[in-house]
């Protein structure tokens, strides 16, 4: 009798839209910091939470890149060249949007104390590390979420494994639709862990924290809304000459809502995996864009680095030139490559 009651719960819990079990468990994360700010155990839902993304998130874009390439066919590239420009031009004008709304719209944050740590001497250095990064032990990139070593031997990997067995391909591809399934599960848990997260945020801070960061926060959304029905909508237009709308809205819904309040793209590639799916793509295209794009495609990232270090800059009174906030924008997200496709990472 208690099983059949628990599994019709589940049922109903996982019939009922992600997006609306996201909001009750935001507003009853603040319901719990008002009025039992002392039961302090309940943080470590959004601990938990957080920490299953970034555990699973590596492996999962390690193993689906790997099962493609190797089940890739000869002489298929798959537009792969004009996926990447688009990726590419798409941080370019994240970046831009976020200095011209950060210029048009200078706001002032509180800033903590500064943590005293070493900064990069220029550019060349800059690039030395990300070329660091790629060449990293393979199990030290998956430990440490490094993804440019966890794409950069992936993708070695698999074009390696092109030639196995069958069978061992069949292998890669039941490993990588297990952890598929096992993120599905964690997303699904992701109301409970924003539940945490709200609760954690508002009793170290209080209610001045939406007062204090609503306009930055307004600032974030307005510059990725602009990008999301301005910029995008322009850039799928070129690309198919057709009517952008209907695939913008329907990506919405099934996805950037999702992506946006679970934080983290690199989670959400089931999500636009399934999506891609539906509108019968080619596989051996979309199973290499999307996990490439949750993790290097940063105009959301750009975005976030770009308002909150010229927020940072407005308070400490640092002057600073447009051309010279665009390169340092596009810097700063190169930097940040990767990190951005787990939650919090920006």
């Amino acid at each position: 009798m208690k099983t059949s009651s628990l599994k019709r719960i589940a049922n109903k819990y996982t019939q009922t839209s992600l997006i609306l079990r996201i909001l009750i468990g935001m507003a009853i994360g603040v319901v719990l910091a008002l009025t039992v700010p002392e039961f302090t155990g309940i943080k470590i839902l959004g601990d938990l939470f957080v920490g299953a993304l970034k555990a699973i998130a590596p492996l999962l874009v390690c193993l689906l890149i790997m099962s493609s390439l190797a089940q890739t066919k000869e002489g298929h590239n798959g537009n792969m060249k004009t996926v990447v420009i688009l990726y590419m031009f798409s941080t370019v004008m994240g970046a831009i949007v976020a200095v011209a709304g950060s210029f048009l719209f200078p706001l002032k944050i509180t800033l903590a104390d500064a943590v005293q740590q070493e900064a990069p001497k220029g550019v060349v250095e800059v690039l030395e590390n990300l070329l660091l990064k790629i060449v990293a032990n393979p199990i030290d990139a998956l430990v440490n979420a490094n993804y440019l070593g966890v794409l950069a031997w992936a993708v070695i990997l698999g074009i390696v494994l092109k030639k196995a067995t069958p069978g061992t391909k069949q292998m890669l591809s039941d490993a990588s639709d297990a952890v598929s399934q096992a993120v599905r599960w964690i997303i699904n848990l992701a109301p409970f862990g924003i539940l945490g997260l709200v609760y954690s945020a508002i009793t170290e801070n209080g209610l001045s924290i939406f007062t204090e960061y609503g306009k930055l926060l307004a600032l974030l959304i307005g510059c990725m809304l602009f990008i999301y029905f301005v910029t995008n909508p322009l850039l799928v237009f070129l690309c198919i000459r057709q009517n952008p709308f209907s695939l913008i809205l329907k990506c919405l819904k099934d996805s950037a809502i999702t992506a946006f309040f679970t934080r983290s793209s690199a989670a959400n590639i089931p999500v636009n995996m399934k999506i891609c799916e539906e509108l019968e793509l080619d596989k051996n295209t979309y199973s290499v864009t999307i996990p490439l794009g949750a993790t290097i495609n940063m105009n959301g990232a750009a975005i976030t680095i770009t308002v909150m270090t010229l927020a940072a800059a407005h308070t400490m009174g640092i002057e600073v030139s447009f051309p010279t906030a665009i390169i340092l924008s596009l810097l700063a997200t190169l930097s940040a490559c990767g990190a951005s496709g787990v939650a919090g990472g920006s």
